[in-house]
């Protein structure tokens, strides 16, 4: 239990890091700090770090690796274990940035300055307003470790579709590309670590709705059907729950 509340913990610092570092607020070091070597050192390096924390954080998700980890490390921990490595490397990740502060584009207008500053703060609320629309506990791995320390199985969370999840299939993500796009400045850094994490997350929602598909089999297929992946298009209307 205190191993999943530690890592817990973690992963919710790391959140809260993430919006400063992307923001350049708050925090000591973010996306658009000091510029640190050359050019093609720095791509090499962010780019490196990005590499390895994508391998980690898709691998570990994958339904057959953890059919695998299982055996080392103890099922009621796997999901725990799996938000902290993600947790740490991401915090890796900030600590070893190297910014690159070449302007890309730069909004002169106050109203579009205040405009691209709203759309990034309503990005990290949908994202956080979609992790606990899925019952956040189980997303973190607490739910897990607490049905463990009561003596009781653990029951997968049941196929549902509140609020945001009946406009998009992935509103976490569509939020995520959100904060990381809109930025009044945009550096050379910034766009690097959007771009990356864009194609990222392009191919871990195939990878994850592969998993989704196996798990939940013709209700998630007709979901996919009804409601579009990322860009909240009109479609039928789907019901709350299947």
């Amino acid at each position: 239990m205190i191993y999943g509340l530690a890592a817990y913990a973690i992963s919710f610092i790391t959140f809260l890091y993430t919006i400063g570092f992307v923001s350049n607020l708050f925090v000591p070091k973010s996306v658009d700090s000091v510029a640190q070597g050359t050019l093609g050192e720095a791509l090499l390096i962010d780019g490196g770090l990005f590499l390895l924390f994508a391998l980690q954080h898709s691998l570990m998700a994958r339904r057959w690796f953890k059919a695998r980890w299982t055996r080392l490390v103890p099922e009621p921990l796997e999901r725990s274990t799996y938000v902290l490595v993600s947790g740490l490397l991401l915090l890796f990740l900030f600590w070893q940035w190297r910014p690159v502060p070449a302007v890309v584009w730069e909004l002169e207008y106050p109203l579009a300055q205040r405009v691209v500053e709203l759309l990034f703060w309503l990005g990290w609320l949908i994202a956080l307003h979609s992790i606990f629309l899925i019952d956040h506990r189980d997303f973190f791995g607490v739910r897990q470790v607490w049905l463990y320390a009561r003596g009781q199985p653990y029951d997968p969370v049941k196929f549902k579709m509140p609020d945001l999840y009946r406009y998009v299939r992935h509103p976490l993500m569509l939020g995520l590309l959100m904060a990381f796009w809109a930025t009044p400045v945009m550096t050379l850094g910034h766009f690097a670590f959007a771009a990356a994490f864009t194609v990222y997350i392009l191919i871990g929602i195939r990878l994850e709705e592969r998993d989704l598909q196996e798990l939940y089999g013709e209700a998630y297929l007709e979901y996919r059907r009804r409601v579009p992946m990322l860009i909240p298009l009109p479609r039928k209307k789907v019901g709350s729950e299947q």
